[in-house]
This record gives structure tokens, C-alpha cells and sequence, in this order.
């Protein structure tokens, strides 16, 4: 397997190759971010790649899409600023996740996420993953989802921990998909 268990993890017996991140010295929002990572078996430059220009082949569409897997055929990132992050139907239907807002290969991406803008108006949540180079073949990627505190409290507490655990899985896919 590509991707190890993030310090104190497997001392625990978790065995799980994703773990929330630590915290930095910024005070925290009313509702917290979503925070998590993985540890990768392979350097930086390949990890980000395989995140912007494989996100098809490896992210999970069957519980996290818009369309299901069975009507998705593809994940697309445009790689650049203001570049869309959507998925493709079978149809040719297009359903978008977000735009880029952060760009800065292999360190930084980071999006907005407008899927929980279906649910509150028009208001977008955030995801940024950090690509930290730890040697010539180990990399930890970070991610924080933010921004909750834009939305409602109802729909605040029902996403973080869905997505708490659906970010568990991407970054496994990631992991896996790094070999």
C-alpha cells in the first residue's frame, strides 16, 4: 500500500492511512474546518499531478459525485486560477463543484466548494489540500475544508461529519492511486 499511517495513528491501532491535521496558531472559526491527511509514498510533484490531472481515474464517484457513478464519466480540473472543477455525465451534461482559486503547483490547490451551495443559497464552503515534501518519496498531503460558518447550523452539522468521512476516502483513493 502507498500511503502510511500519519504519526501516532498506527501507535493508536487505527492502521488508517488519514488522520486530522494538526492545527496551526490561528483562532478557529464558530464552526470549525474539516481538517485531514495523508502520508504518500511518492514525491511531491507526482502526488499533486495525480491529484489535478488523474482526479478521474481515481476519485470516488460512487458515493461522492452529483450525477452517481453510474452517470458520471469523467472528473476534470482546469488548471489554472478561476479554472472549474466539475464532473462530466454520460450525457454530456456538465456539473460543477467549484472554480480554483488557489494554483501553485506542487504545493498548494485549493477551490470553492459550491456543492453546499445547492442547499444554502449561494453560499460556498472551501477546500485547500497542501502538498508538503517530507523526502525524495514520502509526502504528506493536507487538507482543510472551511468555511462552514457561512452556512446555516442545521446544514453546518449535518455536512461535517459526511464529509469528515468522505475526505477519509478521497485521500485514501489519492494514496492508493499514487503507487
Amino acid at each position: 500500500m502507498t500511503s502510511l499511517g500519519v504519526a501516532g495513528s498506527e501507535a493508536a491501532g487505527s492502521g488508517s492511512p488519514v488522520s486530522p491535521v494538526s492545527t496551526a496558531a490561528r483562532p478557529e472559526p464558530a464552526v470549525p474546518p474539516i481538517r485531514r491527511s495523508v502520508l504518500v509514498r511518492s514525491d511531491r510533484p507526482h502526488v499533486f499531478d495525480v491529484f489535478v490531472r488523474e482526479i478521474g481515474q481515481w476519485w470516488p464517484t460512487r458515493p461522492l459525485s452529483l450525477g452517481g457513478a453510474e452517470r458520471v464519466a469523467k472528473v476534470l480540473v482546469e488548471q489554472c486560477l478561476d479554472g472549474r472543477v466539475y464532473e462530466v455525465w454520460h450525457d454530456g451534461t456538465e456539473a460543477d463543484w467549484g472554480r480554483v482559486v488557489a494554483w501553485e503547483p506542487p504545493e498548494r490547490f485549493a477551490m470553492t466548494w459550491e456543492i453546499t451551495s445547492r442547499q444554502e443559497g449561494g453560499a460556498t464552503t472551501e477546500v485547500e489540500l497542501r502538498f508538503l515534501d517530507l523526502g525524495p518519496s514520502l509526502t504528506r498531503v493536507e487538507l482543510e475544508h472551511r468555511g462552514w460558518d457561512r452556512l446555516s447550523a442545521a446544514v453546518a452539522g449535518a455536512h461535517e461529519e459526511g464529509y469528515g468521512a468522505g475526505w477519509d476516502l478521497v485521500l485514501d483513493h489519492l494514496a492508493t492511486a499514487c503507487a
